[in-house]
C-alpha cells in the first residue's frame, strides 16, 4: 500500500457561449432593431487547498476535468447565463506543476487558498454592439471564446517544521506519539507506517510547530527500493530533520551512515539540512552497551546525540528545547518560487487551422473562423466583408496561396463553400 501522493491531470475551462443575431418583433413597433443578448462566460477551473484530505487519491481514477460552457445569449437582449466555476479541492502542500512548460504554477500551501488555473473563455458579443451610425441592422455576432486546456502534475508535499528520518523501527512514530497530540499506527515490524503523519508540538512560546514522521527508509531508498523513495520529497519543506537511530539494531552505525547516504541521493540534497541525531530505545540497553553506542558514533559523526526513550519518554526535555531553539534561528519553511503567469485571455491566444486538400477542393479546418460563420448572415454584404477579413487576419489566405490554390479552386470552410479569386 502507497499513499498516492503524485497525480498527472488533464483540465480544461468552459468556452464562452455566443452572441445573438436577433431583432425586435413587438407589435406596434416599426421596424424593431438590434436585439441580440451577449454570451455568458465559461466556467473557470480553479483549485481549492483544504485541510481535509491528506492524499490525492481521489485523482487516482479520474484525470480529466471540465468547467461547464456559458450559455447562449437569446433574444429580446437576454444574456447566457455563466458556466460555473469548477472548484477542484487538493490536500494543503500540493505542489501545481503545468507538464508542457515543466514550471512550478502554484505552491497550494495555505488552508482554503484558491488558485485559478484556466480562466474560462469570455462570452460572445450580440448583434447590437456591432450597430453604427450608417449599419443600423448588424446580422452578425461574436462567437464565445474557447476554453483553456492544460496538462498538470500534482504533487503532495507535506508541510512540516520537523521531519523524522531513519531505518523502519527506529521509534519514528512513537516519538510523534509521545510529543503530540498525534496517534499514528505503532507497531513491531518493518514498515508499520505507509504514509507521512503530522503532529504539532506545543511550543513553551508561542503556537507550537509541525513535526512530520516519514516513513522508514532503506539503503536504495533514492532509487525506488521499499517504501522511501515515493515520501523523500516530503522531507523537502522542512527545516530540520531529526535522524533518530535504534540502538539496539545489530549495527546502529551502518544504520546511520545508509540513512545519510540515501538523502545525500536525492536530488535535492537533503543531507544538507540541519540535523539532530536521536538516538532511541534507551530502555532497552544497559549503561555498557550505551557507551559503546557513543563511543562508535563519536568516530562517525560530529553530531552530539541526544539519547531518548520514546516509549518511556525519557530524554525528550532536552532534544525539545534544542529544536525549538534551533527552529527559532531558522527562516520559515520553503515554498516553491513561483514565476508570475501571463494573464490568459483566450482572444490572445494564436487561433489555428489546418487546410486539407482533396483534389481541387481545399478543405479548411478553423473552429473560431466556423463559429464565426454560424452566427453570421452572409447574404448581408457587411457581414460578409467581416468573414473576409478573418481570413486575411488568420492567414488563411497566405496559407491557401502556400498550398497551391489558384484562381477557379473550390474552398470550403464549414457550410461556406465559393471559388477561389
Amino acid at each position: 500500500m502507497k499513499i498516492v501522493d503524485i497525480a498527472e491531470i488533464t483540465i480544461s475551462s468552459g468556452s464562452g457561449g455566443n452572441g445573438a443575431v436577433a431583432f425586435r418583433r413587438e407589435k406596434h413597433v416599426a421596424n424593431g432593431g438590434p436585439a441580440g443578448g451577449d454570451g455568458g462566460r465559461g466556467g473557470s477551473v480553479i483549485f481549492r487547498a483544504t485541510e481535509e484530505l491528506q492524499t490525492l487519491l481521489d485523482f487516482r481514477y479520474k484525470h480529466h476535468f471540465k468547467a461547464p460552457v456559458g450559455e447562449h445569449g437569446g433574444i429580446k437582449k437576454m444574456h447566457g447565463r455563466k458556466g460555473d466555476d469548477l472548484i477542484i479541492p487538493v490536500p494543503v502542500g500540493t505542489v501545481i506543476r503545468d507538464r508542457d512548460t515543466e514550471k512550478v504554477i502554484c505552491d497550494m500551501s495555505t488552508p482554503e487558498q484558491l488558485f485559478v488555473a484556466a480562466k474560462g473563455g469570455r462570452g460572445g458579443r450580440g448583434n447590437p454592439h456591432f450597430t453604427t451610425a450608417v449599419y443600423q441592422a448588424p446580422r452578425f455576432a461574436e462567437p464565445g471564446k474557447p476554453g483553456r486546456t492544460r496538462n498538470l502534475s500534482l504533487e503532495l508535499k507535506s508541510i512540516a517544521d520537523v521531519g523524522l528520518v531513519g531505518m523502519p523501527n527506529a521509534g519514528k512514530s512513537s516519538l510523534l506519539t509521545a510529543i503530540s497530540a498525534a496517534r499514528p499506527k505503532v507497531a513491531d515490524y518493518p514498515f508499520t507506517t505507509l504514509k507521512p503523519n503530522l503532529g504539532v508540538v506545543q511550543r513553551s512560546e508561542g503556537d507550537g510547530y509541525v513535526v512530520a514522521d516519514i516513513p522508514g527508509l532503506i539503503e536504495g531508498a533514492s532509487d525506488g527500493v521499499g517504501l522511501g523513495h515515493d515520501f523523500l520529497r516530503h522531507i523537502e519543506r522542512t527545516r530540520l530533520l531529526l535522524h533518530m537511530v535504534d540502538m539496539t539494531a545489530p549495527d546502529p552505525v551502518k544504520d546511520y551512515l545508509t540513512i545519510q547516504e540515501e538523502l545525500r541521493a536525492h536530488p535535492a540534497k537533503l543531507a544538507d539540512k540541519p540535523q539532530l541525531l536521536v538516538l532511541n530505545k534507551h530502555d532497552l540497553v544497559d549503561e555498557n552497551e550505551l557507551e559503546i553506542v557513543l563511543d562508535f558514533f563519536a568516530s562517525a559523526t560530529d553530531l552530539k546525540p541526544f539519547v531518548i526513550s520514546a516509549v518511556a519518554r525519557t530524554g525528550l526535555k532536552p532534544l525539545l528545547f534544542e529544536v525549538e531553539k534551533q527552529l527559532a534561528a531558522m527562516p520559515p519553511i520553503p515554498l516553491h518560487e513561483i514565476e508570475p503567469e501571463i494573464e490568459f485571455e483566450a482572444e490572445t491566444v494564436t487561433e489555428t487551422f489546418e487546410i486539407e486538400v482533396d483534389g481541387d477542393v481545399f478543405l479548411v479546418h478553423c473552429p473560431s473562423l466556423e463559429r464565426m460563420l454560424e452566427l453570421s448572415d452572409l447574404e448581408d454584404a457587411r457581414a460578409l466583408r467581416r468573414v473576409q477579413k478573418e481570413l486575411y487576419r488568420l492567414g488563411i489566405i497566405d496559407a491557401l496561396h502556400a498550398e497551391g490554390a489558384g484562381t477557379g479552386d473550390t474552398i470550403r470552410i464549414g457550410y461556406l463553400e465559393f471559388d477561389h479569386l
